[in-house]
Formats: C-alpha cells, structure tokens, sequence
C-alpha cells in the first residue's frame, strides 16, 4: 500500500489560509464530537446528510454540515492528511475565496454523487472525503507531474501525482462498481461514488481553471516548489 506523506509545494502565491483552516475546524468539531459520548448517534443524525430526507426537501442544510463530521479517529486522520498534502497547491494557484467556493461546491457535487446511487438510504453520510476528492481531482490536471512523496512499508520514494491519483480513483471505480450490488441495502460503509462525483467534478474544474487562466501545457508547469 502507498502511503502518501507530501508533495511539492508551490513557493509563492496565495497563502493556504483556507488549506489549513479547514483542517482545523474539522479536527475541532471531531473533539466536539468525542465529548458527547451517548448523544453522539444522535448529533450524527442530525448533521449528517441522509439521503432519503434530502430527496423529500428535508434538512438541506446536512449537506454542508456533514462534510465537517467524521465517522472515527482514521476517518479524520485519512482525509486530514490527504487535504494537507493536496490543498495548499489549489489554494496557491486559484485564490482563497474561490478555492473555498470550490471545496464547498466540491462537497455537494460529492453528495449529488451519493445520493444519486442510492437516493432511499437512511443512513447517514458523514466526512470531509467527498470534498477532498474533488481537490485531488484538480490537482491531477492542474499538476499531473507535481512529485507524490509516498511511503511503502518502510521505504519512502516519489512519483507523479498523475500515477498516484489516477491509481487512487481507479480503485474508488473498482469499489464503487463492486459496489452497486448492494445498493439498497440499508447498511454503512465508505461512500464511494462520493468519492468518484467529487473527483469527476474537481477534474473538470481543473481543465475549467486552465484554459481560463491559460496555465501552460501539461508537465510543463514552470513554478517554483519546494518538497512539503
């Protein structure tokens, strides 16, 4: 299994503000949510996104909150790392404000996503993924030859994020395919095709943002980066 453990980083641009912020507030929260003890399961029910009452018109506003709630310790710790590693480049390059819109915006795609695949479901969907997802979507086009630094057992080495991204969603396909079988049944697990509609959505935002700001050919990105 490769581990991600950093990037290269781009020096210059806009400062991360929202990059790291966001990791915060998710850790922050997560805290809150380790201090309810029995009330736990029903905070999650209603902050989490459960999409057969978001198909009735119901609690629209958990389809925002529940990209901020975490399901465990290793739920948190995965997409924390992940957003570490692959959000301070989008931010970098796109702005702060609009790199915020986009995560948001990322978030509901992810949503859409799920629900879409299951729209009956009442189990609750919880986790910044969905979101973190269409970041790494972005930075697959935006810097497909950015260097990945991974750890394989013990043994950390680099490769181009377009390998380490493109064998990430390859397995989220495998899994979110494996997984239509079950659909229906009323059971948790990771929301895969949250995943899938997230990443879809930030890979379209990537060439969006390029031919918009006329970024320069594939691989020939010409910024300077230090290893982060």
């Amino acid at each position: 299994m490769l581990f991600p453990i950093g990037d290269d980083n781009i020096k210059g641009g806009h400062r991360p503000i929202f990059s790291y912020s966001l990791i915060l507030i998710n850790v922050v929260i997560f805290g809150y949510e380790m201090q309810l003890g029995g009330g736990l399961n029903a905070f999650v029910r209603t902050y989490g996104a459960i999409p057969a009452e978001v198909m009735q018109g119901e609690d629209l506003f958990t389809l925002l909150t529940s990209t901020f709630l975490h399901g465990g310790i290793m739920h948190l710790l995965g997409n924390m790392l992940f957003l570490w590693i692959f959000a301070d480049n989008i931010e970098a390059v796109v702005g702060n404000m609009r790199f915020f819109a986009f995560y948001l915006l990322g978030g509901l795609v992810a949503h859409a996503a799920h629900i879409a695949y299951d729209p009956s479901s009442i189990v609750p969907t919880v986790g910044a993924s969905g979101a973190i997802a269409a970041v790494m979507g972005a930075y697959l086009v935006m810097f497909p030859r950015s260097r990945v630094r991974v750890l394989f057992l013990i043994f950390p080495f680099h490769i181009p994020a377009f390998i380490f991204l493109g064998l990430w969603i390859y397995f989220q396909l495998e899994s979110g395919i494996g997984s239509l079988q079950m659909r229906g049944e009323q059971i948790g697990g990771v929301a895969y095709w949250a995943h899938i509609g997230g990443f879809v959505f930030g890979v379209l935002y990537g060439f969006y943002y390029r031919a918009a700001r006329s970024m320069p050919p594939f691989g020939k990105q010409r910024l300077d980066h230090e290893i982060g």
